[in-house]
């Protein structure tokens, strides 16, 4: 148990919620969730199922007509053809990459994973007694990383390496000339398995392209590929995601689902059902708001002292270099919630790469990120 590590965004919500309740007033860019409501037409779904009756267990894999759903939403939005059979609904995203990390990890075993990228990966990775080796993550690559130097950490220990795109926490979009290049070393390593976390797939900007790897028919019998609900539909709090499994690696899925969770909640599947099916305007109106912001939150955060920061291509955060300001990243973390009011993340809480960088989310109100500029470029200063 003391290989696992933690969700830093989780730890700084709490102190600002105890800063909070002593008077103090904390503007919070910290936590990865979208300030938005969920659309009317997804709780009303959720409403009427509880009163039609879900209320008991589902299937393991989740409700077939749900697993249709995703198949038509990829086939939609990824232009891929995949079997429902091999689709496993899971209580939000990270069931998917804990059962992958159970399933490839053990003792002499290697993982490849994103740093500076989604702290759990590295956690469970640690906790299944493999070792994680870090795929860098490159500022001057618009935080994406070099396929070469990828391939070249491959060896005969390697059971899975894992690809994030568009990014936590940094909103890189790793480009299709990338991935294809990765791709095409991948066919070398038949023993290595893919990971794909694709959760942000429809959030990017400026007319970039998410390229799905289901996209690539050479590493589809061991691609596994994650996404859900929470982002998209602001489902946070509803707990729904999807992993799509090779079909030599469903019915292990399934049944690490039936030994831990069970199934997901019988109702949520059918609000899931309608956030897929439904009308999708609430997405767009969400993503031309987060667009505005973004623009918002990098001009003024190159404006302040000591920072400069890319233009994020996906996602909804930013990832400023602060090492002009002569401060560590926790240093800088600390100070700001506490003399500012404005609570971010460090971006060590991503790895040990993420040192001289912070991470600001924009899945909060214009209104809030500009009061937060403010804010630190007051604290920011010299005296």
């Amino acid at each position: 148990m003391s290989m696992l590590g933690t969700e830093t965004a989780f730890d700084v919500l709490a102190r600002a919620k105890r800063l909070e309740a002593e008077g103090h007033d904390i503007i919070n860019l910290g936590i990865g969730a979208p300030d938005f409501r969920t659309p009317d037409n997804i709780v009303e779904a959720g409403i009427k199922a509880l009163r039609d009756g879900y209320h008991f267990y589902t299937p393991a894999k989740g409700l077939p007509d749900l697993r249709q759903a995703v198949a038509e939403d990829v086939l939609k939005y990824r232009g891929a053809t995949i079997d429902p059979d091999n689709v496993l609904i899971v209580p939000g995203g990270k069931p998917t990459m804990f059962f992958a990390m159970l399933m490839f990890g053990e003792p002499g075993a290697e993982i490849l994973y994103p740093n500076p990228g989604f702290p759990i990966y590295e956690s469970m990775i640690r906790f299944s007694g493999a070792t994680p080796v870090p795929i860098e993550l490159l500022e001057e690559k618009g935080f994406t990383f070099d396929a070469d130097a990828v391939l070249a950490k491959i060896n005969r220990n390697t059971r899975l390496i894992i690809v994030n795109t568009p990014a936590n926490p940094t909103g890189g979009l790793v480009p299709r000339a990338e991935l294809e290049k990765l791709v095409k070393g991948l066919e070398a390593h038949p023993h290595v398995a893919i990971l794909s976390d694709e959760i942000y797939s429809r959030m990017t900007y400026d007319g970039e392209e998410h390229v799905s790897l289901l996209e690539f028919d050479s590493i589809r019998d061991r691609l596994i590929v994650l996404d859900g609900w929470s982002k998209t539909f602001s489902m946070t709090g509803w707990r729904l995601g999807w992993g799509l499994w090779p079909a030599s690696l469903i019915a292990q899925a399934e049944r690490l689902q039936i030994n831990s969770t069970s199934c997901p909640s019988a109702p949520v599947q059918v609000a899931a059902i309608e956030a897929l099916r439904g009308p999708q305007t609430a997405v767009d109106t969400m993503m031309a708001a987060f667009d505005e912001r973004r623009k918002v939150i990098v001009e003024g955060l190159n404006a302040l002292p000591g920072f400069s920061c890319v233009m994020p291509k996906g996602a909804f955060y930013t990832f400023p270099n602060i090492t002009g300001t002569g401060m560590k990243s926790q240093e800088l973390e600390t100070l700001l919630l506490r003399k500012a009011g404005v609570a971010v993340l460090s971006g060590t809480s991503f790895g040990h790469l993420g040192e001289g960088y912070l991470r600001f989310s924009y899945a909060s109100s214009k209104e809030n990120i500009e009061r937060a500029l403010e804010r630190v470029a007051s604290v920011l200063q010299p005296a």
